[in-house]
Order: structure tokens, then sequence, then C-alpha cells
């Protein structure tokens, strides 16, 4: 694993551990992609699978049951790490221009054989369609991109892929934003990094909730930037991004210390 989590674990010698989401990469079930698999696909299973890796790899490599844990995560592995604190707290811590066909989208998307190189786009739009929502758009007639994926035909796709309408993804999503808390979780001991050139950052909690809820914004930054491996063209607001990442990792860590001290006397 490289980025600069991983980067970090030297500091404090720590193990550093990469989970694979079931029904991703080579995580996908023998009965592959149909409905009636992908029924077990969803955010709250994951978090589940959480549970149970921080159990067998605790027993696998001995680690002891009051070492702490901290979840990484960027973009939706992001808000899995901060769920993990909500809901299992008590475990955690210029090219030519490609061709598109929206018939052979729909097709390939449709098709329910297990993709072991692909994406996991079948997977992704079934979990956008019964839980997220997540639609990027570019409507506002200034928006210098296409503004042909509108939400309505994003929408489409999960009427015509998975037979789900429009009217059943809003109330997935608004299931989902009540079970999670949407963007007021009440989690504990949760740092929310964003850039400001994310699109998907005004879907984050951007606004600190609490001493044990904080927020970084760091500006100028893209999707997912802060956990990329340093490199010397980083801009001064991500280096100092980092720091601040660091500080709070330490802090958290010191307080874990101390709370198993206080526990051992």
């Amino acid at each position: 694993m490289r980025g600069h989590p991983a980067a970090l674990a030297p500091a404090w010698g720590a193990l550093v551990i990469s989970l694979e989401h079931r029904f991703y990469g080579l995580s996908i079930p023998a009965g592959g992609l149909e409905m009636a698999q992908l029924r077990f696909l969803s955010s709250r299973l994951a978090l589940a699978d959480v549970v149970s890796a921080h159990l067998a790899l605790s027993r696998l490599f001995n680690i002891s049951s009051s070492s702490p844990w901290i979840c990484f995560g960027g973009s939706y592995a992001g808000s899995l790490a901060a769920w993990a604190r909500l809901k299992i707290v008590l475990h955690s811590l210029g090219q030519k221009c490609l061709s598109f066909s929206r018939a052979e989208t729909v097709a390939q998307l449709r098709s329910t054989e297990p993709q072991l190189s692909g994406v996991g786009d079948r997977q992704w739009l079934y979990q956008t369609c019964t839980e997220f929502g997540f639609y990027v758009t570019c409507e506002n007639p200034r928006c210098p991109f296409s503004q042909l994926p509108a939400l309505p035909s994003q929408l489409d796709l999960c009427e015509q892929v998975f037979g789900l309408s429009a009217l059943s993804v809003a109330q997935a999503v608004a299931q989902t934003n009540s079970y999670y808390g949407g963007q007021t979780p009440g989690a504990n001991k949760v740092l929310f990094v964003n850039g400001d050139t994310d699109p998907w950052h005004v879907l984050s909690v951007t606004q600190a909730l609490g001493s044990s809820e904080s927020t970084l914004l760091i500006r100028t930054g893209s999707h997912c930037l802060d956990m990329a491996p340093e490199r010397p063209s980083d801009s001064p607001s991500l280096r100092l991004g980092r720091q601040n990442i660091f500080q709070q990792l330490q802090t958290w860590l010191k307080l874990a210390k101390e709370s198993q001290i206080k526990g051992e006397v």
C-alpha cells in the first residue's frame, strides 16, 4: 500500500492493512453480480466486514485488544472510515475523444459476469442507486464541462439497469442520511479532510461539529489529494494540511495511550 497514510505509519511503528470492499476486485462472490447477489452489497455490510477483519487480524497478528486502530479512506472509503467511528466505535478507531455509446454502457452495466479486471462499475452503480446518489452534474450555464450528464440521465441508468425508479433512489438516499446522520453524523475522533476543488466536498462535513469531529479544507485540493504520496510539487496548503493530519493522529494516539495506562492502574 502506498500513499500518505502508509508513509505516516513508521512514525508510530504501525501496521498498515488495506481491506478490499466486498463485491469489488477479487472479492466478487461465486454467484457473480446477479441482483440476487447484489442484495448483499451495501455500506452497512461493508462495515460489518471491517469488524470481522478487525477481529480476525487481531488474532492473526496477535494484536492487543488495547491497541488503537485508525481508519483511513478517500471518497466513499472516507465515508466508510467516518461511519465506522459512528457505528462500530467500540471496534475501531488533450487526447482524441473517446467513442461513447449509451447503449453499450447500459449493456455492460447489465452484465452480471464478474469483471475481475474491471473497476466495479456495476457494483458502484448499484450502491449509488440503492444508498448514496453521489451524482455529479454540470448543469450551470457557466460550467466549463459537458452538460450532458444531467441528473435525469444518471437516474435513468438506475431504471435501465436495475429497474429502480428515481423515487426509490431518492428514498434510499434519505434512508442512508437518516442512518448515518448526513452532514451531522455525531461520531467522535473523526477528521473530515476535503479539497475545495473537489466537487464532492459539498456532500462532506466541512464545518466542525465539535472538538471530536473536526474538519480540514485544503485550498486548491482535488479529490483525495491528501491521500497521495508526497511530492516536491505539493502546494503549501497541502503540506500544511498533512502536518495537521499528523498532529491530529498524534493527539489521538496519545489519548489512547493515556487511556490504556489509566486502565492498567
